[in-house]
């Protein structure tokens, strides 16, 4: 599949910001849930105090776990370059009211150009983003520059699901997902290229190797919900050659 297209993954997300909670609950029966909590616990369990970046935040719901699940006030950046995404994130902040997400903050940002000084964050984390990026070793790159040295970094992403689930779990992206998307999103359009991003994004072994080569070590991928996602942990390494030393 060729690299997506920045331009027009953004506008895809900003015209189904409106529903992309609610898509997300129905769509994944409520597991994303239990994704997010396993990644918050990675992260309270492996990373370094101080800042973390939630990148590709979307509507902020990694950002607001983080919050919960970490150390109270931990200062936590959620970027993104949808900025109907992040009202959508701004919305939810306000909501819930002053002193609700202490430390919590929403910023627009590129993951091919972040806007942040180097070694800024002990930890990064990126939820279903990834797979969106026009040039995946250019983000990866991007992540280790703002992480601190022996910094965290963190992707949740979709992965190979086990031999005996892939038949009904293709069959329900291909067919029965875009249906329901469409009719909550208006726009099957957008699900018929993200089915797309999730059959064809690289599965554990070979994305441990990608985030390997830009220049993290001691990576590690643990399969959840049958290998249909894995969340991935790396730490960042001495610079060396290629786009991690960029």
């Amino acid at each position: 599949m060729p690299a997506p297209d920045s331009t027009a993954v953004n506008a895809m997300f900003g015209r189904i910001a409106w529903r992309y909670d609610l898509a997300n609950r129905l769509l994944s029966v409520g597991i994303d849930r239990k994704w997010r909590s396993r990644l918050v616990r990675a992260v309270r369990r492996g990373a370094p105090p101080g800042p973390v970046l939630d990148l590709a935040t979307g509507s902020g719901d990694v950002a607001f776990a983080l919050s919960r699940g970490l150390a109270a006030g931990t200062p936590i950046v959620g970027a993104d370059f949808c900025l109907p995404m992040l009202a959508e994130a701004e919305k939810k902040l306000a909501a819930a009211g002053p002193g609700a997400y202490p430390g919590v903050r929403f910023v627009p940002g590129d993951g091919l150009n972040l806007p942040f000084p180097d070694g800024t964050f002990a930890a990064a984390t990126i939820s279903f983003g990834l797979r969106n990026m026009a040039d995946r070793p250019r983000c990866l790159a991007e992540l280790r520059r703002v992480l601190l040295p022996g910094g965290h970094l963190f992707v949740l992403e979709f992965s190979r699901p086990r031999a005996w689930l892939r038949p009904g779990y293709y069959f329900y992206l291909r067919r029965v997902l875009p249906l329901l998307a469409g009719w909550l999103t208006r726009d099957r359009d957008a699900y018929r290229y993200l089915n797309r991003t999730i059959e064809e994004f690289p599965g554990a072994e070979a994305l441990t190797a990608e985030i390997r080569s830009a220049g993290f070590a001691e990576v590690e991928a643990t399969r959840l919900s049958a290998g249909i996602v894995a969340l991935h942990e790396a730490v960042k390494g001495p610079a060396g050659p290629g786009p991690a030393s960029a």
